[in-house]
């Protein structure tokens, strides 16, 4: 969600029903449709996603990720064609992912660069491309990759405590294969150069005032993040479903608040 907002900064005259409509259809079809199949063809059963104790998957889960595939795609391609195939590429990706023919999750280092690129980087574009905005000017450009350094940051935070489960099913993840502590390490260094570019474009814009503010809205992320890393320090156990979703619930918030203030001034 925070990449959604942050798309619709560089936009000066937002056609409002357009964001809904789009919001809509990211969030509401396409996404929800990929986490079900992801789940489709993991059959997990421990923690996933914003579930602690995930329900056993049936038969009605793949038509119905079909069905919201399908309905997000027509909708896209209503609103344009470009937006449309966008979308077209951003579900095909999203399924290469987690098919067990393809199964880009077992390649630890490809699999991150796709999804970080994908829903960061491309999905950022292709909110702007759906509201009718064709910008590849530098400071937009290097807010896209912005946006997909702070999903480098968090992805892999969000593995942290399925790395047995990862390892039974033969998927070797980012975060398993950098261990708990180094994945910290390595989301704090992406985190800091989102930071830096993102504060780089505001200087550049002249909008340092909207630097400090994300700075502000974002403190919050930072402490959680050093307090749960003190903690992994002591006990690696506490690299836990609880806490990952902590963590992925504050990102999200203060992110998206900072970019909706942001926008908004």
């Amino acid at each position: 969600m925070p990449v959604f907002w942050f798309a619709l900064i560089p936009i000066e005259d937002i056609p409002i029903a357009k964001s809904v409509f789009i919001f809509f259809l990211i969030h509401v079809l396409i996404y929800p449709a990929s986490n079900g199949y992801n789940s489709y063809f993991d059959k997990d059963e421990g923690s996933i996603g914003g579930l602690k104790t995930p329900p056993k998957v049936n038969r009605h889960l793949f038509p119905m990720v079909v069905t919201f595939d399908i309905i997000a795609i027509v909708c896209a391609f209503l609103l344009s064609i470009h937006f449309g195939w966008m979308c077209v590429i951003y579900i095909a990706v999203s399924k290469a992912y987690s098919w067990d023919k393809i199964r880009l999750k077992r390649l630890p280092i490809l699999s991150t660069l796709v999804v970080t690129f994908f829903q960061g980087f491309f999905m950022f574009y292709t909110v702007q491309v759906g509201l009718g905005f064709y910008n590849w000017d530098n400071v937009n450009l290097f807010f896209a990759v912005a946006s997909s350094l702070f999903l480098l940051g968090s992805y892999p935070l969000t593995q942290v405590y399925q790395h047995d489960e990862d390892s039974e099913r033969g998927d070797l993840t980012v975060s398993l294969m950098l261990g708990i502590k180094g994945t910290f390490i390595f989301s704090s260094i992406a985190f800091l150069l989102g930071t830096l570019l993102l504060g780089y474009s505001f200087v550049q814009q002249g909008n340092v005032k909207d630097f400090y503010l994300f700075l502000l809205l974002g403190g919050p992320i930072l402490g959680y993040f050093s307090y749960w890393f003190r903690l992994i320090v002591k006990d690696e156990n506490k690299a836990d479903f609880e806490h990952s979703m902590k963590m992925n619930i504050i990102s999200s918030i203060c992110l998206s608040a900072a970019f909706i203030c942001i926008m908004i001034f």
